[in-house]
C-alpha cells in the first residue's frame, strides 16, 4: 500500500517537471460549472465582461453595463463578480463599482435583486445574474429599494427622478451625494 503512494508521488513528480515545476491545480465543481457558465454567455450588445486578474482567475470578474433605453440610458456601470467554491449552490456576491443614483444600488454599491437573495437557486446562472442587473436600469423598482430617497422620488415624482439621475450620471450633485461622471 505504501508503494502505491510513492508510485502516485514519483508520477505527480514527473508530470510537475513536465510542466515546468508548477503543480497542476485542480478545478473546484464551482470553478467548473462557472467555466461553463461563462462558455456559455448570450449578453446583449450593451453589455460586456472582462477579467482584470486575468483568465486563469475566473471567479472574479467585472461586467460593464451600458443601458440602451430608459432612466440610465448611455450611462456605463461596472460590477465586481465574487463568485464562491461552491458556486451555484450560492449566489454570486455582486457589487457596483460605479456609484449611481438608483433604488436598488446602494452608495456603497450594494445590489437588491432578489435573484442574488433569497430566489436563489443552483438552475440559475451569470448569464440571468447580468440580464437580472440589466432590468434593473430599464425598469428601476422602487418598491424593493437599498437607497430609500431615490425610491421615493422615482415613486412620487418621476419627472424629477430622472432628472436627478441624468445630473449624477453627468458628475454632480444629488442633494449632498457627488456622483462622479459615468456618462
Amino acid at each position: 500500500m505504501i508503494r502505491l503512494f510513492k508510485v502516485k508521488e514519483k508520477q505527480r513528480e514527473l508530470a510537475e517537471n513536465a510542466n515546468g515545476g508548477s503543480p497542476i491545480k485542480k478545478q473546484s465543481a464551482g470553478e467548473l460549472r462557472l467555466h461553463k457558465d461563462i462558455s456559455e454567455l448570450n449578453l446583449p450588445k450593451s453589455c460586456s465582461i472582462s477579467f482584470p486578474n486575468g483568465k486563469e482567475d475566473l471567479m472574479n470578474f467585472e461586467v460593464s453595463i451600458r443601458p440602451d433605453e430608459g432612466y440610465y440610458f448611455g450611462g456605463t456601470f461596472l460590477f465586481s463578480f465574487q463568485v464562491s467554491p461552491i458556486y451555484p449552490h450560492e449566489a454570486p456576491k455582486v457589487k457596483c463599482k460605479t456609484k449611481v443614483y438608483h433604488p436598488n444600488i446602494d452608495l456603497e454599491g450594494n445590489v437588491c435583486l432578489n435573484i442574488l437573495r433569497e430566489d436563489w437557486k443552483p438552475v440559475l446562472n451569470i448569464n440571468t445574474v447580468i440580464y437580472g442587473l440589466y432590468h434593473l436600469f430599464t425598469e428601476p423598482n422602487y418598491e424593493d429599494p437599498l437607497n430609500h430617497d431615490a425610491a421615493a422620488v422615482l415613486r412620487d415624482n418621476p419627472k424629477m427622478f430622472e432628472s436627478n439621475v441624468k445630473r449624477a450620471m453627468y458628475g454632480g450633485y444629488v442633494g449632498q451625494t457627488y456622483f462622479p461622471r459615468c456618462m
